[in-house]
């Protein structure tokens, strides 16, 4: 039987990471970088308007007050764009938009609220302090200044830095495109009508969904028979388009799951009796690679509903996040007291559906949600995290803190 962590290391070890992609910014939102970004230049280029106002020099201004304004005249307008504006004289004020080139002579920028908005001359009804509504060249970024690290996530505000500097596109690793299989005669599709035998498809659709939120593209094809050369057939078809198959279902040993019998004449596929529970027989290889071709990996998972999503969180996942070049894999995990005492199975860890709450400083509870021996959707849609039990424990008893896998 093979543990938790060895089976772990070997879906990490069966996948690689996606070769870096040269994509344009909308492309790689959600992906990882795989390259270190550098500005090209200095970011603001010149000194400029943080504001609309007038440009003065401070010194000219030092005596102004609400009941007690400074009249200057009014020389030039600079609007934003502008390469090369006017200089500031001494004495007066130039009309300045945000975003605007400050002019040469001005060391501040007094705010359009704190005058009386004038055209010819201007009343400035507050002192400035000097570089006041400035923001100076290169105070965001320098020339040449490494803006983004490989391994970081590109999301709304990188991308805002990314044009902020010039680049259009971005070197990343891309998404993995992720077929799923739900494979059983018995399984039909959410909408349909069903007949006495059959279950309707859950795991097709709630993996998924567990793919796109861990940052993959999905592909779910519809309910495959357990029907050898139908299974083959689709399989073969499916690895044109994909980087990762994941199957679901049909992986037992009964006459009826056909599974292993396919895989092994499609490529190098283990299957283990791992000491985790829920998820018992779990499979993890590579199918295809013939004449010399690409082997894709396949991960293969129960087909118990709650068992698969469990396996998911606790295999696939990390799998996935690897391939698309994150240097943290798993869930985030906090410490909490469980509400319950129950029998852990000996010998298996155990990952029990449960409900966080509470904080940091007062500590976090874990709320047992359903029987945690029984296999419950409803228990596992009130869930938000999974406590783990330990191979060696087996008796949990309330109050007990126990590492818990945070899903939301």
């Amino acid at each position: 039987m093979r543990s938790v962590a060895d089976f772990y290391q070997d879906c990490i070890a069966a996948v690689d990471q996606q070769p870096p992609l040269d994509v344009q910014l909308a492309d790689a939102v959600s992906c990882v970088l795989a390259e270190d970004v550098r500005a090209p230049f200095n970011l603001p280029v010149a000194d400029l308007a943080a504001c609309d106002g007038y440009a003065v020099r401070a010194s000219d201004c030092s005596r102004a007050a609400l009941d007690a304004p400074v009249t200057l005249p009014v020389t030039e307008e600079i609007r934003a764009g502008v390469v090369d504006p006017a200089a500031l004289v001494p004495g007066t004020a130039i009309r300045i938009a945000s975003g605007a080139p400050v002019p040469a002579g001005a060391d501040a920028v007094v705010a359009l609220e704190f005058t009386d908005h004038g055209v010819a001359e201007v009343g400035v009804r507050s002192a400035p302090a000097v570089g006041e509504n400035i923001r100076r060249r290169a105070e965001d970024v320098a020339e040449g200044q490494v803006v983004l690290r490989s391994g970081a996530r590109v999301g709304a505000r990188q991308v805002a830095l990314l044009a902020g500097v010039g680049r259009s596109r971005v070197l990343v690793h891309p998404r993995p495109r992720v077929v799923v299989l739900s494979i059983g005669d018995e399984l039909v599709e959410p909408g349909r009508t069903a007949r006495p035998g059959t279950v309707f498809d859950a795991n097709g659709h709630a993996l998924s969904t567990a793919i796109t939120d861990a940052g993959a593209q999905t592909f779910r094809v519809a309910a495959v028979p357990d029907e050898r050369a139908k299974l083959r057939e689709t399989i073969e078809d499916q690895l044109v388009r994909a980087d990762l198959v994941l199957t679901t279902g049909g992986i037992s040993y009964g006459s009826g799951d056909t599974v292993r019998e396919v895989l092994g004449s499609l490529g190098t596929v283990r299957f283990d009796n791992v000491a985790a529970w829920p998820g018992h027989i779990l499979g993890v290889g590579t199918v295809g690679g013939e004449d010399g071709g690409t082997a894709t990996p396949i991960f293969c998972l129960p087909g118990d509903p709650v068992s698969a999503q469990v396996c998911f969180e606790v295999f696939v996942r990390p799998a996935l996040r690897h391939m698309q070049g994150w240097k943290s894999l798993n869930r985030p995990v906090v410490r909490a007291a469980v509400d319950r005492t129950w029998y852990s199975p000996r010998g298996r860890r155990e990952f029990v559906r449960v409900r966080l709450a509470g904080d940091p400083r007062s500590g976090y509870q874990a709320r047992v949600m359903g029987s945690p021996t029984a296999l419950l959707l409803s228990a596992l849609a009130e869930s938000n995290a999974l406590a783990v039990v330990p191979e060696d424990v087996t008796n949990v008893r309330a109050g007990d803190r126990l590492q818990c896998l945070v899903l939301d």
